[in-house]
């Protein structure tokens, strides 16, 4: 059976007496898609800060590719292969498009030392900039400031700063919020055909995208996994409907 890219073994954070994450173990395998969904407050954000090195957890180990990176910083992950999505973009809004990926690309070829030279000289830099926007379909707006893209046009973007890092695994937060429907849509055949690339840890609120990308569903409650399935094993889940996603789901 093929090993998981990125997983996570009975997980726990506690902030005083509330447990928000509750020996969270879940896993993500090549070319999958794996949501987690779950009311607010259930501890989402919680656990994709401890995946990401943002937050330590008080027990449990973050695997990926095998390799225990649970006392690893945030960077080190990134350059080992978590490329990580942000509900609220973290991108230089007054910079232009291409200058937003070439600090992706900077980090993922070479150390903080390279800031003292001319990046934009900087070849290997610029191919894998130019390389990330052409495979989000972005390679038109390298020159436009990242204020004037539309929303899901950002998050492309973001997708191609990710991309330069080389990622084996992507951990996205909410990466439809703000979409409109039309958006949402556009964004979700994008997705769709980012898992080649590498497979997708995907928190989400918007269900018609995860019924429509998820391979795999996890229903995260009160900081506990109450259950993992395909779309058809949690929409027709009782557990899961009184949980969350209510009778008319």
């Amino acid at each position: 059976m093929t090993d998981p890219i990125l997983a996570t073994h009975n997980l726990q954070k506690s902030f005083g007496a509330l447990k928000a994450t509750d020996n969270v173990s879940i896993d993500l395998y090549p070319g999958e898609i794996h949501a987690i969904i779950g009311p607010n407050g259930a501890g989402k954000s919680t656990l994709i800060a401890q995946i990401c090195g943002e937050l330590k957890p008080n027990a449990g180990r973050i695997e990926l590719l095998g390799q225990d990176v649970t006392h690893t910083n945030t960077l080190t992950r990134a350059k080992a292969g978590i490329g990580r999505t942000f509900q609220i973009s973290a991108l230089a809004m007054e910079d232009t498009v291409l200058q937003n990926v070439l600090l992706g690309a900077v980090g993922a070829v070479g150390s903080p030392w390279r800031f003292l030279f001319p990046v934009l000289a900087d070849k290997l830099l610029y191919s894998k900039a130019n390389d990330a926007l052409k495979r989000v379909g972005l390679q038109g707006d390298a020159a436009r400031r990242t204020s004037d893209l539309s929303h899901g046009q950002r998050r492309q973007l973001e997708v191609a700063v990710a991309l330069t890092l080389e990622p084996k695994a992507f951990v996205m937060d909410e990466p439809m919020a703000g979409l409109g429907a039309e958006g949402s849509k556009t964004l979700t055949g994008f997705l769709n055909g980012l898992r080649d690339e590498a497979p997708i840890l995907l928190v989400e609120h918007d269900m018609d995208a995860v019924f429509a990308l998820a391979d795999r569903i996890s229903v995260l409650v009160y900081g506990q996994i109450i259950e993992t399935g395909t779309v058809d094993q949690i929409r027709s889940s009782k557990a899961v409907r009184e949980a969350y996603l209510g009778s008319d789901t």
